[in-house]
């Protein structure tokens, strides 16, 4: 499958810093911490279309990752001593938070046994949406959709599309064309398209999240192990920013109160579903601190620094990317450096 644009791009940038080394020399950007962002842990299955193979490493590669955070200085530490670091000003060795978003199997069957390897504490946001069957997991339903399908017609409120989906490049083509152009509108209108490809398809919204997503059982026991922590992540996993003030009130409130009575205990920790700028801003930041969450993480781009005591409802992550599982490219990241020339040298990024 021929790679995009983007990832183009970004193979060309970390073959900059490879080159001439300048991430050595850019002690300031590491700051003071990281939170790493996963999601499927799993062998991996050779397939000719995989668009979301950027949401799933190996479980090889999770070892690499610990040993490499571990051979670079930093602490594996909990959520709720990330937080007390921060408020102290950061200071000390650098430290890292796992975070696992969505509840999946594969956490419990794969991710699990090499955190314990490597005795790694880590954070699961769970949607409970995901673990009672009620939510959709919808950018695989898109992708099964795309797969079973050899072209690709769509009128939906305007939004007319047609193209071919015969091979694996034609149908990377098309998940790329549909997933930004249905993105970028409503969310509703976005559901309702890919519930109706995947009807004509024959995809079953619910059967996917019985496949992948832990229940209330499978959560229950992985949030017995002493290294987890669970998080909040939603009723139905929607881009908040898109919906009305009462609406992102109950999707925060609700979920936590089911996670706390399901598991036994509290639930302070938020990830913000896509938790893009589109999906996550000020008002939301705001909301969490409202409802008393400790911290809720962003997918923005980005290292810890002491001034994100003051933000800790919009904290950033470094996403651990299935696209570039290579020691080399996680050894970039850690220095910050690729987030200082992203972030333009900001290092908050909370508007």
């Amino acid at each position: 499958m021929r790679a995009s644009v983007k990832e183009k791009a970004i193979a060309a940038g970390f073959a900059m810093f490879r080159a001439t080394g300048v991430h050595k020399l850019a002690k300031f950007a590491r700051g003071s911490g990281v939170i790493l962002m996963f999601h499927h842990v799993r062998p991996w299955v050779e397939r000719d279309f995989a668009p979301n193979r950027l949401l799933e490493i190996t479980p090889e590669f999770l070892d690499t990752v610990l040993e490499t955070l571990r051979s670079e200085g930093f602490d594996i530490v909990t959520l709720d001593e990330a937080v007390r670091r921060l408020a102290g000003g950061g200071e000390g060795p650098p430290f890292a938070a796992l975070t696992f978003d969505d509840g999946y199997r594969d956490n419990l069957e794969h991710a699990l046994p090499v955190l314990h390897r490597h005795e790694a504490p880590f954070t699961l946001y769970v949607a409970t949406g995901f673990a009672d069957r009620s939510a959709r997991l919808w950018w695989v339903e898109l992708e099964e959709a795309i797969r079973r399908l050899d072209r690709i017609e769509l009128d939906v409120d305007g939004l007319k599309l047609a193209m071919p989906a015969a091979t694996g490049d034609e149908k990377a083509a098309a998940y790329r064309s549909l997933y930004w152009a249905l993105r970028s509108g409503p969310e509703g209108d976005m559901l309702a398209a890919i519930a109706t490809l995947a009807k004509r398809a024959g995809v079953d919204g619910g059967a996917i999240a019985e496949e992948l997503c832990l229940d209330w059982d499978g959560l229950r026991e992985i949030a017995a192990d002493p290294l987890c922590t669970i998080g909040v992540h939603t009723l139905t996993h929607p881009m908040l920013a898109k919906h009305d003030v009462e609406f992102v009130r109950r999707e925060l409130a609700q979920s936590r109160a089911i996670i706390e009575r399901e598991i036994g205990r509290p639930a302070v920790h938020l990830a913000y579903p896509v938790g893009d700028a589109t999906s996550a801003g000020p008002r939301e930041f705001a909301l969490a601190e409202e409802l008393g969450f400790k911290s809720a993480v962003t997918t923005r781009p980005g290292m810890l620094f002491a001034d994100h005591a003051n933000h800790l409802t919009a904290l950033p992550r470094l996403s651990i990317n299935g696209n570039w599982q290579d020691r080399t490219f996680i050894e970039v990241l850690l220095t910050g450096a690729p987030f200082a020339l992203w972030n333009r040298g900001r290092r908050t990024n909370v508007g």
